[in-house]
């Protein structure tokens, strides 16, 4: 829906207002993130819609998440909220990977660090390099979400292949390669509010003249739905500093190694397993 652009300057300037009237430290924003899920590729053609419902209830606590993004005009934390399993369900310790959980991504937008603890089959790795920078186009349209005065903003990425979707392809064989090409690149959406002016956002996003209240990239939505600001309690805000020091590109190196071998091993489990040739 579409907001008078008279109406969002107007809510803008009293918003600055009220910061203005308080020393502003910071905040918490609350995130609500949803990500769909592509049965039909990952195996749902041979799976019964019993299957399938079932696969889709056991993975329901890995798509929908809540985060908090603890935030100051310089620094970030962006740290998934735990949540009780739900009985039945399998619990949300679902591991594709055998063995691989995240913390939290950390930004410093003033001195261009990101950091990260991941934890890969029993080794801890503090990922840390540059922030990874999309080029923001800022669009007119506009809208309320909350209280606050959202603007749209639109990036292209790069999608870089999942290696568990490449360990499916190999085991596909070459026949399935123009079945399984897919799109090289894809259109992010935020939106953001200039009423809280700092250059943060959820996940790894950030950039726009505003804090980031919402943003779709693919199948996932991230959708801010509270914000504190100044809260009581303080602003704690830790930086990553756990594991071996590696950067993106020499992570994604070692995830992709591991992905091989435990495709090599899964795939000798089931030649020389029951009914196997071996």
């Amino acid at each position: 829906m579409k907001i008078n652009s008279l109406l969002l300057v107007l809510a803008i300037c009293l918003a600055s207002v009220r910061l203005s009237a308080q020393k502003f430290d910071g905040g918490v924003a609350t995130y609500q993130s949803k990500t769909s899920f592509d049965m039909e590729n990952f195996g749902g053609r041979e799976m019964s819609d019993q299957q399938k419902k079932q696969f889709a209830e056991r993975i329901k606590n890995r798509l929908e998440k809540v985060f908090t993004l603890t935030f100051t005009k310089d620094e970030s934390i962006y740290e998934e909220v735990a949540k009780l399993e739900t009985p039945g369900t399998g619990g949300s310790n679902i591991r594709f990977a055998g063995g691989f959980s995240q913390g939290g991504i950390y930004k410093n937008v003033a001195e261009n660090v990101y950091a990260r603890e991941n934890d890969l089959m029993g080794k801890n790795f503090l990922v840390k390099d540059t922030l990874s920078k999309l080029d923001w186009k800022l669009e007119k349209e506009s809208k309320m979400i909350g209280q606050y005065a959202a603007f749209k903003a639109t990036a292209i990425r790069k999608i870089d292949e999942n290696p568990w979707e490449a360990m499916r392809s190999r085991r596909g064989g070459d026949e399935n390669k123009e079945e399984t090409s897919k799109p090289t690149e894809e259109v992010i959406t935020a939106w953001y509010t200039p009423q809280i002016p700092v250059s943060q956002g959820p996940d790894e996003y950030w950039g726009l003249p505003g804090l980031i209240l919402e943003v779709t990239a693919g199948r996932t939505v991230i959708l801010c739905n509270k914000i504190v600001i100044n809260p009581k309690e303080g602003l704690d805000i830790e930086v990553p500093k756990k594991g071996d020091k590696v950067t993106r590109s020499e992570y994604e190196k070692i995830v992709a190694e591991k992905t091989k071998e435990m495709a090599e091993r899964f795939g000798n489990g089931r030649r020389n397993g029951p009914g196997g040739r071996g």
